[in-house]
């Protein structure tokens, strides 16, 4: 395949190629609003339209990939077509590129929140009304899509008030992998599509020793957690963890998350609605929340090095998936098996969005019927009238400044 060879051979550029990665992410992380499949849509008019890097089959190829994987899809599209024009280093450009600009807008607001207080204040609880209106419409666009039967609708809602009832992160992978198996069973009769093959620059030993590098870190890290009383090392792990075990990325990851920082005490719930909340206003892939609440972290805040850390453990099991799933996908697209089971586990990913929209962000955020009309107006503006979520979590923020003035 010619043009598989032209991206295997580019993928060999020296630093150049990776400086003209970063640029170019760099010009979608600070551009790219509007949330993961938003992101897909940039990305494509960027890489495929504008600049040529791949055409039009390999990137179908390369984010039917990163839909099937655990951690931010989006992000993964870009740390793989990175990969694919410079090779490992254009991986990290790619990401670096896409991702800071986010990242370091939440470390900031991070400070401002330490540093003012400002957790009861009433534009933050409009932050937090905007994060209900984003999963809603998050949960409602998913549904539409992943859900267009009966036997999937059923699904969804069983893994929804499974996740509800079993509140723990390992129960959610419990939750999706039966969505597989139910899938895989179950859903044989609807028809399925596979893509052609992916190329790629990367050889199936380096994709073999990426893969049991996370194996080891997510084995080791708990382990070694329990020997060493460092909160750094703890929280490494906790957002490593995360970033491995989380499917659907995007909002998916809010449950868990909070189920990792607020229990411990790490972060207050009202922190981590506001920063969620914060998350939206900003371009760049949704899991950079992850420095807000590393930046946030008590007893002590731990401000940008807490911040980075907690950065680099969410996104790091992306980059040793997509090296060590690279080589293999093309013969896992083709087995029969597949389809069904992506199918189950699509609609385990809905009931869990349907659960997180209900805990913690409804719970906490809709607690009079002033914040229920500002919270139906954002899903309205977003559903209907297509605003960029920036705008409306603006207009939530004064309209939550607003209620708090009038003591609504």
């Amino acid at each position: 395949m010619a043009e598989g060879v032209q991206v295997q051979e580019a993928s060999k550029g020296g630093p150049g190629r990776v400086l003209e990665v970063f640029l170019a992410a760099l010009r979608l992380g600070l551009t790219s609003f509007g949330g993961p499949i938003a992101h897909l849509g940039y990305f494509r008019e960027e890489y495929v339209a504008r600049r040529r890097w791949l055409d039009e089959q390999t990137y179908a190829d390369v984010v039917a990939l990163c839909q099937v994987l655990p951690g931010p899809a989006s992000s993964q599209v870009g740390i793989t077509v990175g990969i694919m024009r410079a090779g490992l280093l254009g991986g990290v450009a790619a990401w670096v590129g896409f991702t800071m600009p986010s990242a370091l807008a939440l470390i900031a607001f991070a400070y401002g929140v330490t540093a003012f207080d400002v957790a009861d204040a009433g534009w933050v609880h409009g932050l937090k009304v905007a994060a209900v209106a984003v999963v809603a419409q998050a949960v409602w666009g998913m549904a539409r899509t992943l859900t267009p039967d009966k036997p999937r609708i059923t699904l969804a809602i069983a893994a929804t008030v499974a996740t509800l009832a079993l509140a723990s992160a390992w129960g959610q992978v419990l939750i999706i992998t039966a969505s597989g198996v139910i899938g895989w069973r179950f859903l044989r009769s609807a028809q399925g599509t596979a893509g052609g093959g992916v190329p790629v620059p990367v050889g199936r030993g380096l994709a073999i020793a990426s893969l049991v590098l996370m194996t080891l870190l997510l084995v080791g890290l708990p382990v070694g957690r329990q020997f060493v009383e460092h909160q750094g090392l703890a929280l490494f792990d906790s957002f490593f963890r995360v970033g491995s075990l989380v499917f659907g990325g995007g909002h998916v990851v809010l449950p868990l998350l909070e189920r990792e920082v607020v229990p411990p005490g790490w972060v207050t719930g009202e922190q981590f609605l506001a920063g969620y909340g914060a998350a939206q206003a900003v371009p760049g892939p949704l899991f950079t929340f992850s420095a807000y609440l590393g930046a946030v972290m008590g007893p002590q805040p731990n401000g940008w090095l807490g911040g980075m850390l907690a950065l680099v453990a969410v996104f790091l099991p992306s980059f040793l998936l997509v090296t060590g799933c690279l080589p293999f996908w093309n013969a896992l697209r083709t087995r029969p098996w597949f389809q069904p089971a992506l199918r189950g586990v699509n609609a385990g990913v809905v009931g869990l969005l349907l659960a997180a929209l209900y805990q913690p962000v409804w719970t906490s955020a809709i607690t009079s019927p002033a914040y229920f009309s500002l919270g139906l107006a954002c899903f309205g503006l977003l559903a209907f009238w297509r605003l960029p979520p920036w705008v409306v979590v603006a207009l939530a923020a004064a309209g939550g400044a607003g209620i708090g003035a009038l003591g609504w």
